[in-house]
Protein backbone atom coordinates (compact mmCIF):
# COMPACT_ATOMS: atom_id res chain seq x y z
CA UNK A 1 0.00 0.00 0.00
CA UNK A 2 1.62 3.07 -1.19
CA UNK A 3 -1.32 5.72 -0.75
CA UNK A 4 -4.41 6.02 1.37
CA UNK A 5 -6.99 9.28 -0.17
CA UNK A 6 -8.95 10.49 2.51
CA UNK A 7 -11.98 12.67 2.38
CA UNK A 8 -11.19 15.95 4.77
CA UNK A 9 -14.97 16.95 6.38
CA UNK A 10 -16.93 13.79 8.42
CA UNK A 11 -13.11 11.82 7.97
CA UNK A 12 -10.48 14.06 9.55
CA UNK A 13 -12.38 16.53 10.93
CA UNK A 14 -15.93 17.76 12.13
CA UNK A 15 -18.46 17.64 9.61
CA UNK A 16 -21.23 20.46 9.60
CA UNK A 17 -24.45 20.35 7.05
CA UNK A 18 -23.83 24.38 7.02
CA UNK A 19 -19.84 23.80 6.13
CA UNK A 20 -17.01 24.25 7.51
CA UNK A 21 -16.30 28.00 6.41
CA UNK A 22 -13.50 28.83 8.41
CA UNK A 23 -10.09 28.14 10.44
CA UNK A 24 -12.22 28.01 13.72
CA UNK A 25 -14.38 25.76 12.50
CA UNK A 26 -12.12 23.18 11.32
CA UNK A 27 -11.37 20.95 14.63
CA UNK A 28 -10.00 17.59 13.72
CA UNK A 29 -11.46 14.56 15.06
CA UNK A 30 -10.34 12.28 18.32
CA UNK A 31 -7.36 10.41 16.95
CA UNK A 32 -7.85 11.29 13.44
CA UNK A 33 -4.38 13.14 13.61
CA UNK A 34 -2.98 10.24 15.07
CA UNK A 35 -3.71 7.83 12.39
CA UNK A 36 -2.63 9.81 9.30
CA UNK A 37 0.71 10.10 11.54
CA UNK A 38 0.62 5.96 11.88
CA UNK A 39 0.04 5.72 8.08
CA UNK A 40 3.01 7.88 7.27
CA UNK A 41 5.22 6.37 9.66
CA UNK A 42 4.17 2.91 7.77
CA UNK A 43 5.50 4.51 4.65
CA UNK A 44 2.19 5.31 3.45
CA UNK A 45 1.25 9.00 1.13
CA UNK A 46 -1.89 10.17 2.76
CA UNK A 47 -4.15 12.41 0.17
CA UNK A 48 -6.59 14.40 0.64
CA UNK A 49 -9.57 14.62 -1.62
CA UNK A 50 -12.80 17.46 -0.48
CA UNK A 51 -15.79 18.29 -1.96
CA UNK A 52 -15.67 22.17 -1.32
CA UNK A 53 -18.74 24.10 -3.45
CA UNK A 54 -18.68 26.63 0.14
CA UNK A 55 -16.46 28.07 -2.46
CA UNK A 56 -18.62 28.16 -5.12
CA UNK A 57 -21.94 29.39 -2.77
CA UNK A 58 -19.85 32.73 -1.55
CA UNK A 59 -19.66 31.04 1.88
CA UNK A 60 -15.83 31.15 2.26
CA UNK A 61 -12.94 32.55 0.48
CA UNK A 62 -9.85 30.56 -1.26
CA UNK A 63 -7.87 32.47 1.68
CA UNK A 64 -10.43 30.80 4.67
CA UNK A 65 -9.82 27.31 2.69
CA UNK A 66 -6.21 28.05 1.90
CA UNK A 67 -5.78 28.78 6.27
CA UNK A 68 -7.86 25.23 7.16
CA UNK A 69 -5.00 23.31 5.37
CA UNK A 70 -2.59 25.31 7.11
CA UNK A 71 -3.98 24.45 10.32
CA UNK A 72 -4.50 20.39 8.98
CA UNK A 73 -0.93 20.87 7.98
CA UNK A 74 0.21 22.66 11.32
CA UNK A 75 -1.35 19.98 13.39
CA UNK A 76 -0.51 17.04 11.68
CA UNK A 77 3.08 18.21 11.82
CA UNK A 78 2.85 17.84 15.42
CA UNK A 79 1.90 14.64 15.56
CA UNK A 80 4.58 13.50 13.42
CA UNK A 81 2.42 13.36 10.09
CA UNK A 82 2.11 15.05 7.09
CA UNK A 83 -0.52 15.17 3.78
CA UNK A 84 0.96 14.65 0.54
CA UNK A 85 -1.77 16.59 -1.47
CA UNK A 86 -4.99 18.32 -0.84
CA UNK A 87 -7.03 17.97 -4.33
CA UNK A 88 -10.59 19.55 -3.96
CA UNK A 89 -12.98 20.79 -6.26
CA UNK A 90 -14.45 24.19 -6.02
CA UNK A 91 -18.01 23.73 -7.93
CA UNK A 92 -21.15 23.54 -7.20
CA UNK A 93 -23.14 20.35 -7.47
CA UNK A 94 -24.66 21.89 -10.81
CA UNK A 95 -21.48 22.69 -12.73
CA UNK A 96 -21.10 19.31 -14.07
CA UNK A 97 -17.63 18.89 -13.43
CA UNK A 98 -15.36 15.80 -13.79
CA UNK A 99 -13.55 17.03 -10.03
CA UNK A 100 -16.86 17.08 -7.99
CA UNK A 101 -17.26 13.80 -6.21
CA UNK A 102 -19.08 11.20 -7.13
CA UNK A 103 -17.44 11.61 -10.30
CA UNK A 104 -13.46 10.01 -10.29
CA UNK A 105 -11.69 13.72 -11.28
CA UNK A 106 -10.21 14.56 -8.09
CA UNK A 107 -9.11 10.80 -7.63
CA UNK A 108 -7.33 11.26 -10.92
CA UNK A 109 -5.55 13.41 -10.69
CA UNK A 110 -4.20 12.33 -7.47
CA UNK A 111 -3.14 9.36 -9.27
CA UNK A 112 -1.57 11.63 -11.70
CA UNK A 113 0.62 13.37 -9.61
CA UNK A 114 1.52 10.25 -7.54
CA UNK A 115 2.44 8.21 -10.38
CA UNK A 116 0.13 5.05 -9.30
CA UNK A 117 -3.04 3.19 -10.52
CA UNK A 118 -4.97 3.48 -7.76
CA UNK A 119 -6.71 0.17 -8.41
CA UNK A 120 -6.69 -1.60 -4.86
CA UNK A 121 -5.83 2.36 -3.42
CA UNK A 122 -8.17 2.83 0.29
CA UNK A 123 -10.22 5.82 -0.21
CA UNK A 124 -12.02 6.43 3.16
CA UNK A 125 -14.62 8.70 3.20
CA UNK A 126 -18.25 8.96 4.94
CA UNK A 127 -20.41 9.63 2.01
CA UNK A 128 -21.88 7.52 -0.76
CA UNK A 129 -20.70 10.04 -3.09
CA UNK A 130 -16.83 9.29 -1.70
CA UNK A 131 -17.26 5.57 -2.00
CA UNK A 132 -19.00 5.61 -5.46
CA UNK A 133 -15.69 7.87 -6.99
CA UNK A 134 -13.54 5.39 -5.09
CA UNK A 135 -15.56 2.67 -7.07
CA UNK A 136 -15.13 4.33 -10.35
CA UNK A 137 -11.64 4.39 -10.55
CA UNK A 138 -11.40 0.75 -9.11
CA UNK A 139 -10.28 1.51 -5.83
CA UNK A 140 -10.97 0.19 -2.59
CA UNK A 141 -13.97 2.11 -0.97
CA UNK A 142 -14.18 2.42 3.24
CA UNK A 143 -16.63 4.06 5.03
CA UNK A 144 -16.32 5.61 8.27
CA UNK A 145 -19.06 6.24 10.72
CA UNK A 146 -18.03 9.70 12.36
CA UNK A 147 -19.52 12.89 9.70
CA UNK A 148 -22.27 11.96 7.99
CA UNK A 149 -21.03 8.18 7.57
CA UNK A 150 -23.68 6.84 10.24
CA UNK A 151 -26.83 8.48 7.82
CA UNK A 152 -24.79 6.84 4.50
CA UNK A 153 -24.57 3.37 5.93
CA UNK A 154 -28.22 3.34 7.31
CA UNK A 155 -29.50 4.38 3.62
CA UNK A 156 -27.79 1.82 1.99
CA UNK A 157 -26.59 1.44 -1.19
CA UNK A 158 -22.77 0.77 -0.98
CA UNK A 159 -20.47 -0.57 -3.73
CA UNK A 160 -19.64 -3.98 -3.04
CA UNK A 161 -16.80 -4.99 -1.11
CA UNK A 162 -17.39 -1.33 1.05
CA UNK A 163 -15.65 -1.91 4.31
CA UNK A 164 -17.01 -0.04 7.61
CA UNK A 165 -14.91 0.98 10.87
CA UNK A 166 -16.16 3.31 13.47
CA UNK A 167 -13.48 5.87 12.40
CA UNK A 168 -10.64 6.43 10.63
CA UNK A 169 -8.07 5.38 13.70
CA UNK A 170 -10.31 2.34 13.63
CA UNK A 171 -10.08 2.15 9.51
CA UNK A 172 -6.44 2.54 9.95
CA UNK A 173 -6.00 0.32 12.30
CA UNK A 174 -7.41 -2.08 9.61
CA UNK A 175 -5.36 -1.15 7.13
CA UNK A 176 -2.43 -1.95 9.21
CA UNK A 177 -3.40 -4.94 10.43
CA UNK A 178 -3.99 -3.79 14.22
CA UNK A 179 -7.38 -4.99 14.36
CA UNK A 180 -9.83 -7.29 12.88
CA UNK A 181 -12.78 -5.73 14.12
CA UNK A 182 -14.34 -4.70 10.26
CA UNK A 183 -17.96 -4.77 9.25
CA UNK A 184 -18.69 -5.67 5.27
CA UNK A 185 -21.01 -2.92 4.20
CA UNK A 186 -24.49 -4.15 2.52
CA UNK A 187 -24.50 -3.89 -1.17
Amino acid sequence: MKLVILDRDGVINADSDAFIKSVDEWVALPGSLAAIARLNRAGVAVHVATNQSGLRRGLFSLDDLDAMHRKLRDELAVVGGEIASIQYCPHGPDDGCDCRKPRPGLYRRIAAEAGVDLAGVPVIGDSLRDLEAAAAVGARPILVRTGKGARTLAAGGLPAGTMVYDDLAAAVDGLLGRTTEKTAGAC
